[in-house]
């Protein structure tokens, strides 16, 4: 009788954990503005360390939340007055099997920190559109290069 009471109990915290994570995407998601990004959290393998997760923007901020992870706050927080798109990219070697292949990676700056994220092509518009929202008459400093090749 203990093995099916323990094989319940492991199956009860099993429904339960999957349940927090789909409340908490639908918290993420429930006001609009989200995109798939993924984030690269480590470099030390080259072309490895991407994490899938959602974008979301709030005001003059690009809340990323990690697709796999129970928490209810952002893991990053990009900030549109510090963030600087160096270049952008199609991904090149190992990274093609981790990304999309209709995916950009863009390779930015936020506060002097490098930080690299990719998303869709389409999404792509979106987020510099968003990035270099200004008043009217106002010159956007955070794109960096304006001779950028297609991608």
């Amino acid at each position: 009788m203990e093995i099916v009471e323990g094989i319940g109990i492991g199956l009860a915290v099993l429904v339960a954990a999957f349940l927090i994570l789909f409340l908490r995407r639908a918290l993420v998601t429930r006001t609009g503005g989200t995109i798939r990004v993924h984030v690269r959290v480590s470099t030390l393998l080259d072309g490895r360390g991407w994490s899938p997760g959602l974008g979301r923007f709030a005001g003059d901020e690009l809340r990323w939340y990690r697709m796999f992870s129970f928490a209810l706050r952002p893991k990053r927080v990009l900030s549109r007055e510090t963030l600087v798109v160096r270049r952008r990219r199609l991904p090149e070697g190992r990274e093609r099997l981790s990304l999309p292949a209709d995916w950009v990676i863009l390779s930015c700056t936020s506060q002097q920190t490098p930080i690299e994220i990719a998303m869709e092509r389409s999404a792509v518009t979106g987020f510099l559109s968003w990035l270099e929202a200004a008043p009217p008459g106002a010159a956007s400093p955070r794109l960096a290069h304006q001779d950028w090749p297609a991608a």
